[in-house]
């Protein structure tokens, strides 16, 4: 009794609140009707109940509480018995009072830490709920059932849609909806990797494999055994890479480049493309055989101008988040604002309606956005009739080209917030602005 008075006094002394009782049966009741101790410690040797019952029965009542056993020099070996039952540490008797400060600190530190990760992990699984993907036109409830349906099985996963409509947010909301949500998310951007550098990063390689190769390298497939691996863009990848991705999901199992081992992983794969893969397909670019493994289960997602009711609410939610980003007080957008995003095509999806909406709230002067917050992209690149006669890839080149010139201009020439907005890798955008020939119209 007089070990756990000085303990209480220590304890005290140093701020930390304790309770002290006299046998394990008492500690245990104790527990049992408050689970409120995030720290128990316990002699090893006692009468009737000893430590190592005391750590099991405080284990099953409440598995995140830590448990240190104090010990006499004899009994270390059983202390470490109780390390392997799950104790967070142990004392040898006699020891300094700066000893016990120092692991119950370390504990609590530590505590911390898995409280911080465990805060990450729930704002990460609320961020990429059903929720966060915003929409009640008959479309998008066709998504969210779909999403419902897949998200606790092992399908395969492909998500078609054009640029800009939410396919990576699809992807996320089905991993962290889904068995494997405590374990890795892992992107992959197929149209921004070389054949040669697409290979290695899914697969990795040896050192010595290839010119360049210095060390061995993981590749995205290791990196997310047990979780979901997105691979983004997929009709981009050349017919080589396809057929060791077929192997993969076929199999489970491939070679690192540069190795002859098999390496078996168990990952949930999720595929998503802007491109038309049936007529690919017709064209001998994708396999037959991989467009049928990925298109277990498709999803299709509306283009923004297919689901225009939805607009106000988007608007209203990027209104919401970007006030906050921004440090902003935008009360709301005018009727004239809404009414000309209601009639606006929008062939940038919702990312151009995020971009123009963070733009506005920005640049916004007043409580409200108005239409002179908010130019739209179709308007500088001309009216419909101005359009006659230009073939499709024109057009959509005119509109690529204004939307970066205009991110550009919004993030004051910054590549890096640019690339962030845009969603796309430094090398496509430098691609883009190469294409462009963007970089000379650029501030210096």
């Amino acid at each position: 009794m007089a070990m756990a008075e000085m303990c209480r006094e220590l304890l005290k002394s140093k701020g930390y609140t304790s309770d002290v009782v006299t046998n394990g049966k008492e500690a245990i009741e104790r527990v049992t009707i408050q689970d409120a101790y995030t720290i128990i410690l316990t002699d090893l040797v006692m009468p009737d109940m000893d430590g190592i019952e005391v750590l099991k029965k405080v284990k099953q009542q409440n598995p995140k509480a830590d448990v240190i056993v104090m010990t006499s020099y004899g009994t270390v070996t059983n202390a470490v018995e109780a390390m392997k039952l799950g104790a967070a540490d142990y004392l040898t008797k006699p020891f300094k009072r700066d000893e016990l400060i120092i692991v119950i600190e370390k504990i609590l530190q530590h505590q911390r830490l898995e409280g911080e990760i465990d805060r990450l992990r729930s704002e990460l699984g609320e961020k990429y709920t059903f929720g966060n993907i915003i929409g009640e036109s008959p479309k998008m409830k066709k998504v969210y059932e779909i999403i419902s349906n897949v998200s606790n099985t092992e399908a395969t996963i492909l998500i078609q849609g054009e640029t800009g409509t939410g396919k990576e947010l699809v992807a996320r909301a089905i991993h962290y909806n889904s068995g494997r949500k405590d374990n890795p998310f892992v992107k992959v951007d197929c149209a921004s990797l070389a054949e040669s550098l697409l290979e290695s990063e899914l697969f990795g390689h040896e050192k010595g494999a290839f010119t360049g190769a210095a060390k061995d390298r993981t590749g995205r497939f290791r990196t997310a055994d047990r979780g979901t691996i997105f691979l983004d863009e997929i009709g981009n990848i050349s017919l080589s890479v396809q057929a060791k991705l077929l192997r993969v999901l076929q199999d489970n199992e491939f070679e690192a480049v540069g190795s002859d081992d098999p390496i078996k992983i168990n990952v949930r794969t999720i595929a998503a493309t802007n491109a038309d893969l049936e007529d690919r397909v017709e064209k001998g670019l994708f396999r037959r055989d991989l467009f049928y493994r990925l298109n277990v289960i498709r999803i299709l997602l509306p283009p923004l101008r297919e689901r225009s009711d939805d607009i106000p609410r988007l608007v209203s939610h990027f209104l919401s988040l970007h006030n906050k980003k921004n440090r902003k007080k935008v009360e709301g957008i005018s009727r004239e604002a809404l009414s000309k995003f209601m009639s606006y095509h929008w062939p940038g999806n919702i990312r151009e309606l995020e971009n123009v909406i963070e733009r506005a709230v920005i640049l916004c002067k007043g409580t409200m956005i108005e239409p002179v917050d908010v130019p739209l992209y179709q308007e500088k690149i001309g009216s419909i009739q101005d359009l006659s006669g230009k073939s499709l890839q024109t057009l959509m080149d005119q509109v690529e080209r204004q939307i970066i010139i205009n991110t550009l201009e919004l993030t004051h020439a910054d590549k890096e917030k640019a690339m962030k907005i845009l969603n796309i890798s430094r090398a496509s955008l430098y691609n883009k602005l190469n294409k462009h020939k963007i970089a000379g119209l650029l501030p210096s």
